[in-house]
C-alpha cells in the first residue's frame, strides 16, 4: 500500500490513535513489536494554536517512528487549518484529521464525530487544510452518527474528491461509542466502491491475528488498525505477521517477558512526564496485562493502586516468583 508515494507494505498494520495510550513509550513498543505505522494521539487544534504546553508535547516524534501521524481534532475550520500549518512544522508523515471520536467532551461540542451531524462542514474543512500544508492529510471517522445514518460510502467519496489520501473507519457508529461488535460490512462496501481510489483502512476489534487476516481477506481493506487490542499487548502486531507468514499463533509473552517490557515502558513513561503521572498512564496497560492467571485478583488490584516505582517493582517481582511457569487459564 502506497499513500502519496510513501509505501507501507503489504499488509500494513497500524496502531490507532488513543488519548492518553499511543504516547511516544508506548509508540516505540508497538514500533519494535512490528507496527508499520504509528499514530500520535489525538491532539487538540484549539489548544495548539493558544500554544498549550501539553498539546505541544504531543507533537514529539523520534526518527526511530516514522512513518508517523499527528491527529489533530476540532470543531471550527480556522483553528484547525491554522493547527495543521503548526503540525506541519515538525515533519510528520501524515497529519490525520479526527472525525470520529465518540466520547461526549469531544462529540457534543461538535468536534470529532460530531462532525458526522454536519457533512458539509467536515468536507469544508478538508478541503481548507489539504490546500494549506504540504503534507498529506488523512482522515478517521465512522460509519455515522447513528444506526439509522449509515453514510460511510457517501462521506468517503466526498473526502477523497477534497484531496484525503487515506480514510480509516470504525465499525460502529457514534452513538454505539465502543459497545457490541464492530460492524465491517460497510467499510468492505466503501473498499469496493468502483470510485473509491485512495486506501482504506478498517478499524474495530482486531484483538487476534484470525480477526485480521478477516479483515483484509473478507473485506480487502488496504491495511488494519489496531487500537484497544494493543493495550498491554504491543506484541499483538508480531503475533499477527507471525501468523500471516506461518499460519501458527504465537502465544503471548511469559509472565517473565511481561515484566520486563512492563518495568522498561514504566520507566520511559515516568521519564516522559513525571513519576505520578507515568504510572497513571501505565495503569490501562497494567491492568490488560497477565490475563489468565489464576487467583491473581488481589495482586492486580495491589498493582494498579501502587503510586511508585519503589511500590511497583516489589510486586512486580511477587508476580515472577508465584507465577513463573504457572499456565494460564
Amino acid at each position: 500500500m502506497q499513500i502519496a508515494g510513501k509505501e507501507l507494505g503489504k499488509y500494513p498494520l497500524v496502531l490507532a490513535p488513543m488519548e492518553d495510550v499511543t504516547n511516544p513509550p508506548f509508540r516505540k513498543f508497538c514500533k519494535e513489536f512490528g507496527a508499520d505505522w504509528l499514530y500520535s494521539e489525538f491532539v487538540s487544534a484549539d489548544a495548539l494554536v493558544r500554544s498549550v504546553h501539553k498539546s505541544l508535547k504531543k507533537l514529539t516524534i523520534e526518527e526511530s517512528e516514522r512513518p508517523v501521524t499527528i491527529q489533530i481534532y476540532g470543531r471550527y475550520i480556522d483553528s484547525m487549518t491554522e493547527a495543521a500549518k503548526i503540525v506541519e512544522e515538525v515533519q510528520p508523515d501524515f497529519i490525520d484529521l479526527n472525525f470520529g471520536c465518540p466520547v461526549k467532551r469531544v462529540a457534543q461540542k461538535g468536534a470529532g464525530a460530531g462532525l458526522l451531524k454536519d457533512i458539509p462542514l467536515m468536507i469544508e474543512m478538508a478541503e481548507r487544510i489539504v490546500k494549506a500544508v504540504k503534507v498529506p492529510v488523512t482522515a478517521k471517522t465512522r460509519l455515522g452518527w447513528d444506526c439509522e445514518h449509515i453514510i460511510i460510502e457517501d462521506i468517503a467519496e466526498h473526502l477523497q474528491d477534497v484531496g484525503i489520501q487515506a480514510l480509516a473507519i470504525h465499525g460502529r457508529t457514534r452513538s454505539q461509542m465502543y459497545a457490541g461488535e464492530a460492524d465491517w460490512e460497510p467499510i468492505g462496501r466503501v473498499k469496493n466502491n468502483p470510485r473509491i481510489q485512495i486506501p482504506i483502512i478498517g478499524n474495530g476489534d482486531i484483538t487476534s491475528p484470525q480477526k485480521a487476516k478477516e479483515a483484509f481477506d473478507k473485506y480487502g481493506v488496504d491495511a488494519v488498525m489496531i487500537g484497544r487490542g494493543a493495550i498491554g499487548r504491543p506484541w499483538i502486531f508480531k503475533q499477527i505477521k507471525h501468523y500471516f507468514q506461518t499460519g501458527e499463533i504465537l502465544p503471548d509473552l511469559s509472565v517473565a517477558e511481561q515484566i520486563d517490557i512492563l518495568k522498561e515502558q514504566i520507566l520511559l513513561s515516568v521519564d516522559w512526564i513525571d513519576e505520578i503521572r507515568g504510572i497513571l498512564h501505565m495503569r490501562r496497560h497494567m491492568a490488560a496485562m497477565f490475563k489468565g492467571l489464576p487467583h491473581f485478583r488481589e495482586l492486580r488490584i495491589q498493582m494498579l493502586r501502587a503510586e511508585s516505582i519503589e511500590e511497583l517493582w516489589r510486586i512486580f517481582e511477587l508476580i515472577r516468583e508465584r507465577y513463573s511457569g504457572v499456565k494460564r487459564a
